[in-house]
């Protein structure tokens, strides 16, 4: 059976068609940008109706190429953290704000969790600005009280396609808002965020499927019987699509931003394993949970580089970066963005030192690139102290598979562990299909990893 795998991206939706292992047929891929309103305030949203009308030509894109004949099961990887209010109607009230928009704060006079450590426990996170205990209140005081229940991105998108849909608990736990261990909603989350069952999503069951809605069937009439399984979150998807589901293989992924995670298997109503104060923790799905650190610079850098600083394009980009040394070179803060939690640096925090007359953009470029590897390199040796062995590390995402250089240097901060480069640039499809396949087991085995000195091309 083949199958298609949906990526809700901040910077691009994609649809692709997958074979019975997951990996990618050739040219069964459709892609479109979408357009991510930015803003020094700290702004940082998508338009839910145009988001949709990108995905909905993905796929006519994909059926027109005859690439959907085959398809038995559809899979999709969604970014965490985003929600819209929507209405009666279910119709968005407003943009959708992404895991970048750092305006949302904390409402004056609230004391926030009785036991922060507790909370954190329970939850994976923390209160902060990222997770809907803090932004369901602000987005109330932005809309005026039109507000009928919130939902995200994937149950946005996919609620037009397929009808009203449930959240799936990967989905969920990248609210704050989830009981890692019961896989309800936590009652102290949720009054936090002033808000009672009604106003948040059902969540869905385990082996929950989804139809599409008759209209959508007679669009695209050869997905009209095939199910739809619940999203998975996109770093919890890229984990799985590298190979990377058990605590002795760590995953460093760089799409638009970036993240080092680790899966362990831990059932519902399991206990939890002991989580650093620093870490958050989310689920894969109703078995297993994800560990790590996410950072809001990645791939962003170099679009930033390239669109301000003259650059040198393809292999004379390549040639002089080569030139360059991988090792720690000027002083940089990479955050551009702010901080993802626990940080709380707002947008606008990056900065750039020990510039001269003789800096070369590459140079300055290659500073950014190396900055990102140094933050990485601190946060794993935290995840690192929450498992009792060894670990390897495997490279993966668009942004690493477009640059050798910064494979190489990441190779060089995260020594002496052994690091390894994954080859499928869309490891969060692949995983999110091994995960509704129910294939956790198989991802080690059919993940397409080599060391970061090869020199095969990587697509």
């Amino acid at each position: 059976m083949n199958i298609l795998a949906l990526d809700l991206g901040t910077s691009s939706v994609r649809g692709l068609v997958l074979d019975t292992d997951a990996r990618p047929l050739p040219g069964a891929l459709a892609r479109r940008k979408v357009s991510l309103v930015v803003h020094d305030d700290g702004t940082g949203t998508l338009d839910g109706p145009g988001y949709l009308a990108c995905l909905a030509e993905c796929l006519d894109e994909l059926a027109a190429g005859g690439h959907l004949r085959d398809v038995s099961l559809v899979a999709t990887s969604a970014q965490w953290h985003s929600v819209v209010p929507v209405g009666a109607d279910d119709a968005p009230l407003g943009p959708v704000l992404t895991w970048l928009d750092t305006r949302p704060e904390v409402p004056a006079g609230v004391p926030g969790p009785a036991d922060p450590a507790d909370f954190h426990r329970r939850t994976g996170t923390w209160w902060h600005r990222c997770y809907w205990s803090v932004r369901l209140p602000w987005l109330r005081a932005q809309a005026g009280g039109r507000i009928a229940r919130f939902v995200g991105l994937a149950e946005y998108v996919l609620g037009e396609l397929l009808g009203r849909v449930p959240m799936s608990v990967s989905q969920a736990s990248g609210t704050g808002l989830l009981d890692l261990r019961t896989l309800d909603w936590d009652a102290e989350a949720c009054a936090l965020a002033g808000s009672d069952a009604g106003e948040l999503p059902e969540l869905a069951p385990y082996g929950w499927r989804g139809r599409l809605r008759p209209t959508y069937a007679w669009r695209w009439p050869q997905l009209a019987d095939v199910p739809w399984a619940g999203p998975v979150g996109d770093g919890a998807a890229s984990n799985v699509g590298s190979g990377c589901v058990e605590p002795g293989r760590v995953a460093v992924t760089v799409g638009t931003s970036a993240a080092v995670r680790l899966v362990q298997r831990v059932p519902a109503g399991q206990a939890m394993p002991p989580l650093p104060e620093q870490l958050w923790r989310y689920r894969v799905d109703h078995e297993h949970v994800v560990t790590g650190a996410a950072y809001s610079s990645g791939g962003n850098l170099f679009a930033w580089a390239n669109r301000e600083l003259r650059l040198p394009e393809g292999a004379e980009l390549d040639v002089a970066l080569a030139r360059v040394s991988h090792e720690r070179g000027m002083p940089v803060n990479v955050r551009f963005g702010g901080d993802r939690p626990p940080g709380m640096a707002p947008a606008g925090s990056g900065a750039l030192g020990g510039l001269s007359f003789g800096t070369t953009a590459v140079e300055i470029l290659a500073g950014l690139m190396r900055g990102l590897c140094d933050l990485v390199a601190d946060d794993l040796v935290t995840l690192e102290s929450t498992v009792d062995e060894p670990v390897e590390v495997v490279l993966g995402g668009g942004a690493v598979a477009a640059s050798r250089w910064w494979r190489t240097t990441f190779a060089a901060a995260l020594a002496p562990r052994p690091v390894w480069y994954g080859r499928n640039p869309e490891v969060g499809a692949s995983g999110a299909a091994l995960v509704a396949m129910d294939r956790l087991g198989d991802a080690s085995r059919l993940a397409a990893i080599v060391r970061t000195d090869d020199t095969a091309s990587p697509s």
